[in-house]
């Protein structure tokens, strides 16, 4: 093999090098750059709830300690020595912040009953029409392990949401054999389908934003699951941490 033979050979492989090179890169640096991502590659989104209002006290501690949040879960309406309800002045503050409005309901304490579903559906339509806010954004059904549930009572606030400006949601612990989750799963497949679900397992220690867990909720396999609730009662501000797929953006205020 003469020099020049020699020296198209070192070009040509060159050639081959090259690209693959800039393949391996590029890819580590998508990776490296891209948000947060569940296994289906959507986007994940870090945020609180919190019983108490998110006033400039509760914002600046939690930004402090654990992060800037995406999203923040808010109560429908006072509730007794349980939650302040969320008005105009602090839907105001939290959209100043860029941070998107996620709507809860929990006035009841026994989720059972067409007809109450109903019932607690048009007063937690009422509490979002006083605050003004828009169509399309989901209303969550607050609903906790020690109480009465059956699928009849998610059917009636199903339908009456699902007739509404709002879509219906439902927050609760999807673990498995769990009251919640038999109910859920008999209700009618349209309705299972349809319905945004917001799950509290499996249950994990809050985090800061930087260090959040990997998205794995557990709940209904036929639901939209957008949403996780991983830790709860967090030490230094009294806010609950989540994680949202950006599927969940959609019904957020």
């Amino acid at each position: 093999m003469n020099r020049a033979q020699l020296y198209d050979l070192i070009g040509i492989g060159i050639l081959i090098i090259i690209p693959l090179v800039l393949v391996f890169f590029l890819n580590n640096s998508d990776q490296s750059s891209s948000p947060n991502g569940d296994q289906n590659g959507q986007e994940i989104y870090w945020g609180v709830d919190s019983a108490s209002s998110s006033d400039k006290g509760l914002y600046q501690c939690t930004a402090d300690n654990y992060g800037t949040p995406d999203v923040w879960g808010r109560y429908l309406g006072d509730k007794e020595d349980v939650s302040v309800g969320l008005d105009k002045e602090e839907v105001a503050f939290l959209h100043d912040k860029d941070m998107q409005i996620l709507l809860i309901y929990n006035h009841f304490t026994d989720a059972t009953g067409y007809d109450h579903g109903v019932e607690e559906a048009k007063k937690a339509i009422e509490y979002a029409n006083n605050v003004n806010a828009p169509k399309g954004v989901a209303i969550f059904g607050d609903i906790e392990p020690s109480f009465p549930v059956d699928s009849a009572f998610m059917e009636g606030w199903y339908d009456t949401l699902a007739d509404s400006k709002y879509k219906p949601g439902l927050y609760g612990v999807f673990n498995k054999g769990s009251a919640i989750l038999e109910a859920y799963n008999a209700m009618e497949k349209e309705a299972q389908k349809n319905t945004v679900v917001w799950t509290a397992h499996p249950q994990q220690e809050p985090t800061s934003k930087s260090n959040a867990p990997d998205y794995k909720p557990q709940g209904p396999e036929n639901a939209m699951l957008y949403g996780w609730q991983y830790g709860i009662e967090a030490d230094k501000c009294a806010i609950d941490t989540n994680l949202f797929q950006d599927d969940m953006l959609d019904y957020l205020w």
